[in-house]
């Protein structure tokens, strides 16, 4: 099959699998790790999970399906689409938005990206091969020291948060199938390989009933109305949406891909590496007395012990934080597409300059502004650093905003018939029945739910 869309000569994903490994590399993340797991054990556990999948149903795949067919309907950037649609002005508000959330996005991410490139060279060197000699508490001592050093160094973070910006780089400037999809086709796999490996190990260990019961005990007096919003939110972030990379990434669709399958292939799989990465974590977590609201440390407190308790531990390590590196960067490979596919379409920008560019820009930005040690590393607005304050605004404000227009916008201003013929390819799919119910969630659910969650992120909605 050709890479290029006959209409266009635009390059495309080589087959649907391609599709499934690109976006599904766009949403897990490292969030997969810590955050999903985290909050399914706090919030009552398999009867989070339900509700959580209840809202993927009602406002993920919705949004999620929507940027699929305004990129691959258009095969153009978030920009250019709704020239191409015929759409009002306005609408290219959405495009926008999401070149400058993706912008903020990595800004921060690409930093912690760089501490996971850091672990990874860390693991090469056999900086974690002493901690199976020492007892649980010291051992646990000793990991949540060395994130610290990590963290806070001087010009290392930096350092690292450059590799990270270049590598991603260099796979968008290969393009399509031989950067986007040859990363996340091959490499995917095997990340999952090793996170079942992991799951198992850390099965074997003293704490692993803490960790099942602290994720899987269903208790539904734990969902109240707030655990309901933060489902609600989780399901709208998880996805990668509102931000212009599952719209960017579905412009590479081949034409005969089922969108709506995909969505929802996609999301039952996110789910499916979190609760793997949980099994693979909390274990640790009870069996070292470590504390499961961590957050991001959890990652790298709790591998390197669990790998330091088996046979060739040390060889194992390098291979997860390896491959887990791939994960932060398929996911903010994603993001980086978003910029440059509008400087090289809207702005007739080569590839080389709009590369360099978006790289720049989020290079220098990042080490002026977020990591402890940088220029503008401690300054804080309205409480908050620039680290927190790059993923609050692209969090709770610009994602919501470009969801909810995105869903409003297809929703009421794409006729009919077009929707059903790009999302059902010429009529060759027999999904009528999910069309109907996907069009009155998207004009009567999704958008009001929305609207909820913005309003709960900026704080003028507590439950």
């Amino acid at each position: 099959m050709s890479n290029l869309n006959p209409e266009t000569k635009r390059e495309t994903f080589s087959s649907g699998l391609a599709v499934f490994f690109a976006t599904l590399g766009s949403a897990v993340g490292l969030g997969n790790i810590w955050k999903f797991p985290y909050l399914v054990g706090v919030n009552g556990g398999g009867a989070f999970i339900l509700v959580y999948l209840i809202c993927v149903v009602l406002v993920g795949m919705p949004v999620a399906i929507s940027e699929f067919y305004i990129g691959r309907r258009t095969r153009s950037n978030p920009i250019q689409a709704f020239d191409k649609l015929k759409a009002s002005p306005f609408w290219k508000i959405v495009g926008y938005l999401g070149v400058i959330t993706s912008i903020f996005v990595m800004l921060f991410y690409s930093s912690v990206a760089g501490w996971v490139y850091l672990y990874t060279f860390k693991a090469i060197k056999g900086d974690f091969s002493g901690i199976a000699n020492l007892p649980i508490k010291e051992a646990g001592e000793f990991v949540t020291r060395e994130f610290d050093i990590v963290v806070g160094g001087a010009l290392s973070p930096m350092l690292w948060q450059l590799i990270v910006v270049t590598i991603v780089s260099i796979i968008i400037y290969a393009g399509v199938k031989k950067g986007i999809e040859k990363v996340t086709k091959t490499l995917m796999p095997v990340l999952f390989i090793l996170i079942i490996v992991c799951a198992i190990r850390a099965l074997t260990l003293e704490g692993a009933r803490q960790g099942i019961d602290f994720l899987f005990s269903v208790n539904f007096s734990a969902i109240t109305p707030a655990v309901l919003l933060s489902a609600l939110g989780l399901a709208f972030f998880k996805l990668s949406i509102g931000m212009g990379t599952m719209m960017t990434y579905a412009s590479y669709f081949t034409s005969d891909n089922n969108m709506p399958a995909t969505s929802a292939k996609v999301a039952l799989s996110d789910v499916g590496v979190s609760m793997l990465a949980g099994l693979a974590v909390f274990p640790v977590v009870f069996t070292f007395g470590l504390e499961p609201g961590n957050g991001p440390g959890l990652l790298f407190n709790t591998i390197p012990l669990v790998f330091s308790r088996i046979p060739f531990g040390n060889i194992l390590l390098i291979a997860f934080f390896f491959l887990a590196s791939i994960a932060a960067t398929t996911a903010m490979t994603s993001m980086f597409a978003v910029p440059v596919s509008v400087l090289t379409e809207s702005l007739n920008m080569k590839k080389g300059k709009a590369v360099l560019l978006t790289g720049g820009v989020v290079f220098l930005i990042g080490i002026l502004t977020v990591h402890p040690s940088s220029l503008l590393g401690n300054i804080t607005i309205l409480g908050k650093t620039f680290f927190d304050s790059f993923d609050y605004i692209s969090s709770n404000l610009l994602m919501p905003i470009g969801g909810l227009l995105i869903s409003i916008f297809v929703g009421y201003f794409v006729r009919k018939d077009d929707l059903v013929d790009e999302l059902s390819n010429n009529g060759t799919l027999n999904n009528g029945s999910y069309l109907r119910l996907f069009r009155l969630l998207l004009k009567y659910i999704t958008p009001i739910l929305l609207v909820i969650i913005f309003l709960n992120s900026i704080g003028l909605l507590k439950l």
